[in-house]
Formats: C-alpha cells, sequence, structure tokens
C-alpha cells in the first residue's frame, strides 16, 4: 500500500527497473507509490548504479530491529471528565487531522479543527489552542482566519473579557456542502450550455450532456438531503420541544 513500508518483492521490482534504465517516477508508478520513496529507498541503499535489493531489505529489517524509545504517556485530556483513554484520545485525533489534510485542508488548518472538533464545549480560545498545539499565536490566527473564511467555525466573546473564542457547531459541515451543491450546480448549468453550443448530436457536445445529466442528479440528492436535515429535529440531536443538546 502507498505510504506502507516495502516489502521484498517491492525492492526487488525497483532494483529490475533500475536495471532497465527507468527514472524514480517510472519505477513508483509501477509499483503504485510516490517517486520520493523510491528516490530515498536507492540513496539509502547504494544509489542507482549499486542497489542490490536482498542487501536492501537485509538493511530494513536490521534498522527495524533498532530499540526504539517507548512513546511518552499520553498528556491528560484538558478539561475531560468522562473517563476517556487519552492515548485512544490522541491517537483518533491525529488520524482525524490526517483525513482532513487528505481532503485538501492545509496540514495547521486541519490541526486546528480537529482540535476544536473533539472538545465537548466546541469552543477555544487562541491561548487554549497554543497551549495544545504547541505552536505560535501567528499560526493560530491564520489558521482561525482560513477556517472563518470558509464558513467551518466563527468566533464569539467570551463573557466579561475582552478575549475571543472559537467554536465549531454540529453543522460544521453544513456550510461545506452547500458550497459544493453552488458549485455542482454551476457545473451543470455549464455543461448543459456546451452540449447546446456543441450539438448534442456530435461525441462532444454528447460528453457534456451526459456530465450535465450526472452533475442535476447530484444536485438534486444533495439539495434532498439537507433538506432532511434541516426539516428533521432528531437526525441534528434536537428535543422536538426545545433546543439542540449535544451528545
Amino acid at each position: 500500500m502507498p505510504g506502507g513500508r516495502l516489502t521484498d518483492e517491492d525492492r526487488r521490482h525497483i532494483a529490475e527497473g533500475l536495471a532497465e534504465g527507468l527514472g524514480y517516477a517510472e519505477i513508483g508508478r509501477r509499483l503504485g507509490r510516490p517517486a520520493s520513496t523510491v528516490m530515498r529507498e536507492v540513496a539509502r541503499n547504494g544509489g542507482p548504479d549499486d542497489y542490490r535489493a536482498d542487501r536492501a531489505h537485509e538493511a530494513a529489517r536490521h534498522r527495524a530491529r533498532r530499540h526504539k524509545p517507548s512513546r511518552p504517556p499520553a498528556p491528560p485530556i484538558p478539561g475531560d471528565d468522562h473517563g476517556r483513554d487519552p492515548r485512544a484520545v490522541l491517537d483518533f485525533t491525529e488520524s482525524f487531522t490526517e483525513l482532513l489534510v487528505q481532503q485538501g485542508l492545509p496540514r495547521m488548518e486541519a490541526r486546528v479543527l480537529a482540535c476544536l472538533y473533539i472538545t465537548d464545549s466546541g469552543t477555544l480560545t487562541a491561548a487554549d489552542l497554543v497551549q495544545r498545539l504547541r505552536v505560535s499565536p501567528a499560526s493560530i490566527s491564520h489558521a482561525i482566519a482560513f477556517l472563518e473564511q470558509q464558513g467551518m467555525l466563527r468566533r464569539e466573546r467570551v463573557p466579561g473579557a475582552r478575549r475571543e473564542r472559537y467554536v465549531v457547531d454540529d453543522e460544521i459541515w453544513l456550510p461545506n456542502l452547500l458550497a459544493a451543491l453552488r458549485m455542482n450546480e454551476a457545473l451543470a448549468a455549464a455543461s448543459r450550455r456546451g452540449a447546446e453550443i456543441l450539438g448534442v448530436t456530435t461525441p462532444a457536445g454528447a460528453r457534456f450532456e451526459t456530465s450535465a445529466e450526472l452533475l442535476l442528479l447530484l444536485s438534486e440528492a444533495f439539495r434532498q438531503v439537507i433538506e432532511r436535515w434541516q426539516q428533521n429535529p432528531a437526525l441534528r440531536g434536537e428535543r422536538a420541544d426545545g433546543p439542540g443538546v449535544r451528545r
């Protein structure tokens, strides 16, 4: 798998690729791995002219057997009174952050959003974020500005103080879905216009017409899901006779 450890078979394929005179990018493509992974593997094991699969694999096994310092205990979860396992929470936060990064969010913004999202209150101050993430106030400020612009959090004043705190709602993903719906509808309209201009009986026009139909179906599904969410308090964890309750 991309990102996993190279196997003995992978290393044999690398050696064969080098023997064929292939570049790192092509070898990586055949293995389904980044070119940088292949480049590092070759560089640490003699270079392209002296790379040997069996020797590289033995070196990797030797490195794996080296004593690794034990992972330090996870810090307690600030303000947590639910008896959660700090290590499990930390591991989940890291994996959730990586997922946000894979979805296109910059890493610092992903760390800030994940840090806020795992809190029961859904609110933290800039000082809280600096302390928890161990980064500079400037980094937090830039990340907050980006996330606020994307509609993924909001600012509010701390009662009786000049400080601000940052809040994520239970409906954090709704603005993104609405933005995706608007973009999808714009693409559908452009595709329909392209089909008209190019002619639906031509290959290019038919391609745009097919795309428009698919995008319109997606837009309709988006609207139905959003309307169902907005009209059904039970889906949002709200009591029928009162405001929403965080679960």
